[in-house]
């Protein structure tokens, strides 16, 4: 059974008193960060900026099973952001579109979270309309046409399905469940 399949999907709780100890510690180490971060000049915070941007951005694109090049996302956001850093590398389009929609979704993460904002998002990630040989249907949802959607791993043929998203008849209401709740 998929996490979509539960009958109290999306309907989750917690216990709040349970968490309430975990999320007061990472308060307090996130103003000792923030502390910490004011005593450094400020070209100093500029780079320790950079470096975790950077380390997001790669980070985040490994969980898709991307590979990028340090220095090509350190020289994009160096860019994007106006840093006068030595030896910036051109960045694959691909960098780009990540670095793009992850300062977006970084900078401005007080702008409301809209399906316009999400297919932005998307299409900076898919600027050709491609994902390696195979063609995406940039700027609107999935369709099952060519059947569910699923990750999966193994050799063609012997394939193992680790996960299968919800039908594609079902994601604009989905995502107007999570655009509300995200609010």
């Amino acid at each position: 059974m998929y996490i979509w399949e539960k009958p109290d999907w999306p309907a989750f709780t917690w216990d709040e008193a349970s968490l309430a100890r975990l999320v007061a510690q990472a308060s307090r180490e996130q103003g000792r960060l923030l502390g910490k971060m004011e005593a450094l000049g400020f070209e100093l915070r500029g780079e320790a900026n950079l470096r975790t941007l950077t380390e997001d951005v790669i980070k985040s694109s490994e969980i898709e099973g991307e590979n990028l090049q340090r220095e090509q996302v350190r020289s994009s956001i160096a860019r994007r952001l106006g840093m006068d850093v030595e030896g910036l590398v051109p960045a694959d389009r691909n960098v780009e579109g990540v670095v793009e929609m992850m300062l977006d979704a970084t900078s401005n993460y007080s702008q409301a979270l809209t399906e316009e904002r999400l297919f932005a998002w998307h299409a900076s990630l898919f600027p050709t309309g491609r994902s390696g040989m195979n063609k995406v249907s940039v700027g609107q949802w999935r369709d099952d046409s060519n059947g569910p959607m699923q990750v999966v791993s193994g050799p063609v043929g012997h394939e193992k399905v680790h996960y299968e998203a919800p039908p594609a008849g079902r994601i604009s209401d989905e995502i107007e469940k999570f655009l509300l709740w995200f609010e």
